[in-house]
């Protein structure tokens, strides 16, 4: 019984554990750069939800679950995209991979 209570919970999100919000500044400047971080993280395990607010200085609030991921790690998910996330640097290869238009 509680296998199959589980099994109609789970697609609810019901039995997901608490989130925090972060907000990191990043250094993306176009609607491309939003686009590709939003996806990136969106892929990463433990993220809940990303909006990237280029009028808010490029930062973006990330929603995850901490049992499942650090602040760390979020900041090096987005710096293996190419960009930097607040003191964290963006990976050279990556940035270098990086349209023109979205390199400062």
């Amino acid at each position: 019984m509680k296998k199959i209570l589980f099994l109609l919970l789970l697609p609810f999100g019901l039995l997901a554990g608490p989130t925090q919000t972060v907000k990191i500044k990043t250094s993306a400047i176009c609607e491309m750069c939003k686009e590709r971080i939003e996806k990136n993280l969106a892929l990463t395990k433990g993220i809940e939800k990303s909006d990237l607010n280029l009028e808010d200085q490029s930062n973006i609030t990330v929603v995850y679950n901490p049992d499942k991921i650090d602040v760390a790690k979020i900041k090096q998910v987005i710096a293996e995209t190419g960009y930097d996330a607040d003191d964290v640097k963006a990976v050279k290869k990556s940035y270098e991979k990086l349209p023109n238009c979205c390199k400062k």
